[in-house]
């Protein structure tokens, strides 16, 4: 340690730049201010943004050793998520369903790659309370990850009826969504800009909500105003290797936009990922689609995006909950590729396995 600091005051004595990374943890900061001798905040603001563009340059393009890894933990996660729809049932706890899915990553030698979403309320986004039984009519959406002894992740979502069949209202929305997942995942390669296929996944949910009469008016103006943020608040997906979001630590703007600014918008803002794609990048796609009551209630009383969205059958609606799936993705050189063993997707593949 001695010889460190000696060496690292020398360098900032000959007036030499010092590149560290942004600190990951609390006792990252605590050494980077021992090692430098600058305040806490100092640790914040002086970190090296060409170390960080080096990084996520080498680390978003991920080698053949590395995807065999990522493959081994999205097999892995899709054994956790057919696990949950053979034994979710009726009057289980949703702690239960945890539990279960858990076991499957260990039994697997690995772990979780983050803490698992298990909920019959899906509109609370990253909920991680695991205390109400689940009942019949409910829709139970997971959202859960096997990380590999190595540290690679995979991450999937799926959405379960709690009895044998989804009702009619809940396939309706169910094969909406549905739909928007398949036209991203038909959009990937390489050369398209990310924020593209976010695009053509909200435009694919808003024409499909307009049909139902959910939605109204010209759909490219409602997205590009952000009407469909209602529906579909969040991002549509984010890089994935070493952590689940992948080098989350080096900041969004580098690691998903290349350094240009992500967009204010509410909903839009939520997008991980803007950057063009190019082979070798492992992201994963997860439209979804979320009635929230507090926000349903907070446009209608402000009248916002009205020529968008029709209140007034959207009330019948504000006890649906949310739903969503996810698959992980490789970029190739003229397309993309699966990652893991294929999960149900269709309402039709998931009843068959209840």
């Amino acid at each position: 340690m001695a010889m460190r600091l000696h060496t690292l005051s020398g360098c900032i004595e000959k007036g030499q730049q010092i590149h560290y990374l942004p600190p990951y943890r609390a006792e990252h900061s605590l050494k980077l201010h021992d090692l430098l001798n600058i305040s806490y905040r100092q640790v914040e603001q002086t970190v090296s943004v060409d170390f960080i563009k080096a990084v996520v340059a080498q680390r978003s393009i991920k080698t053949s050793e590395e995807i065999a890894e990522i493959e081994k933990a999205c097999n892995i996660t899709a054994d956790m998520h057919l696990t949950a729809m053979r034994v979710l049932r009726e009057g289980m706890k949703e702690w239960e369903i945890v539990a279960a899915v858990t076991a499957v990553a260990l039994a697997a030698g690995g772990r979780l790659s983050f803490p698992v979403i298990a909920t019959i309320n899906g509109q609370t986004l990253h909920n991680c309370y695991y205390g109400n039984t689940v009942k019949e009519g409910d829709m139970f959406l997971l959202d859960a990850g096997a990380e590999t002894a190595m540290g690679y992740a995979g991450d999937m979502s799926s959405t379960i009826p709690v009895g044998k069949r989804f009702t009619s209202q809940q396939k309706e929305i169910y094969d909406i969504q549905l739909a928007s997942h398949q036209a991203a995942v038909n959009a990937l390669r390489p050369g398209v800009p990310f924020t593209g296929v976010y695009d053509i996944a909200c435009k694919t949910i808003c024409e499909g909500l307009k049909a139902i009469g959910l939605m109204k008016g010209d759909v490219d103006e409602a997205v590009a105003l952000g009407a469909h943020a209602m529906f579909f608040q969040c991002g549509l997906g984010h890089m994935m290797g070493l952590d689940v979001h992948d080098m989350e630590n080096l900041g969004e703007i580098w690691v998903g936009y290349d350094g240009q600014p992500k967009s204010t918008q509410f909903g839009r803002k939520s997008l991980r990922l803007g950057r063009k794609l190019e082979p070798g990048f492992v992201l994963t796609i997860e439209p979804g689609i979320y009635f929230i009551p507090e926000l349903i209630d907070l446009w209608k009383k402000e009248r916002k995006f009205e020529s968008f969205i029709n209140y007034s059958l959207l009330e019948h609606f504000r006890d649906f909950g949310g739903l969503r799936n996810e698959e992980d993705f490789l970029i190739t050189e003229d397309g993309c590729r699966l990652l893991g063993k294929k999960i149900p997707l269709t309402t039709e593949e998931v009843e068959q396995l209840r």
